[in-house]
């Protein structure tokens, strides 16, 4: 009998169309508990779509999707939110929110849940802001308060929307200190970039081109060979060349100008 663990998500040839466009194609792809994973690929290629239907969002149009956490236990981190579109709440008030899913949005907070709140604000670095409208926040402040509510619920899985994407370096090398921690706790993180080196942060990375491309170890899925085959005339670098990726360079490539 074997003694692997259950998978935290598993897709067996998922497909989901919006409309006639097909978001993503087929996709067949296991992801261990504990682990961080990155999914990368153009604009277009499915990268959201994927947290979409591990989130509970959408189902898939074709093939079978199994994610082993309660919904309760799914925490998801948006990078799209428009803060001028946000109700004028305050800082402590979104942080609050992290944990409806332990009492319910009348449920009165426990002692736990107060204390669940500080820690998350604490390592997230947002227990400054408590006090602050949310919406008058910067871009960095505001992906760092919305992790801390994630947080604060205390997921077994934890899925982050471009988390890094237009950040300061002190707001960026902070989340991908978080991600490292919650891995290191036995969550199961799961994000999508357009960083390769956010990507090489990770334990697995998986390529996307609303086909799956490659999924395994950093070094294995970011080469040369399989980034031209992602992103084509995307891909800047020796044509000839097939072992320097670390020294290729994807363009400008960030923005949701396609569905995902």
């Amino acid at each position: 009998m074997s003694s692997d663990p259950q998978p935290a998500v598993r897709f067996a040839s998922v497909s989901f169309r919006h409309g006639r466009q097909a978001a993503v194609q087929d996709v067949t792809l296991t992801i261990a508990p504990g682990t961080s994973a990155a999914i990368l690929g153009p604009n277009g290629s499915g990268k959201s779509t994927m947290l979409d239907l591990m989130a509970g969002l959408t189902s898939p149009t074709a093939g079978s999707l199994e994610v082993s956490v309660p919904p309760h236990g799914v925490s998801y981190v948006l990078q799209r939110l428009d803060a001028r579109q946000a109700l004028p709440v305050t800082v402590d008030e979104v942080l609050r929110m992290g944990r409806y899913g332990h009492r319910g949005l009348v449920g009165r907070l426990t002692r736990v849940d107060h204390e669940a709140i500080d820690r998350a604000a604490e390592r997230a670095e947002v227990t400054g802001l408590r006090r602050r409208r949310f919406h008058t926040l910067s871009g960095g402040q505001r992906q760092r308060v919305l992790l801390a509510q994630a947080l604060a619920a205390e997921p077994e899985l934890l899925l982050l929307d471009e988390p890094i994407t237009g950040l300061d370096l002190a707001s960026q090398e902070r989340i991908l200190a978080i991600i490292a921690e919650e891995t290191e706790r036995g969550t199961t993180v799961i994000i999508t970039t357009h960083h390769l080196d956010e990507a090489r942060h990770c334990d697995v990375a998986v390529l996307l081109a609303t086909r799956l491309i490659a999924s395994g170890p950093p070094d294995e899925v970011l080469t040369a060979e399989y980034l031209r085959i992602a992103y084509a005339e995307r891909v800047l670098g020796d044509h000839h060349a097939h072992d320097h990726a670390h020294e290729m360079v994807i363009l400008d490539d960030h923005g949701h100008g396609l569905p995902e």
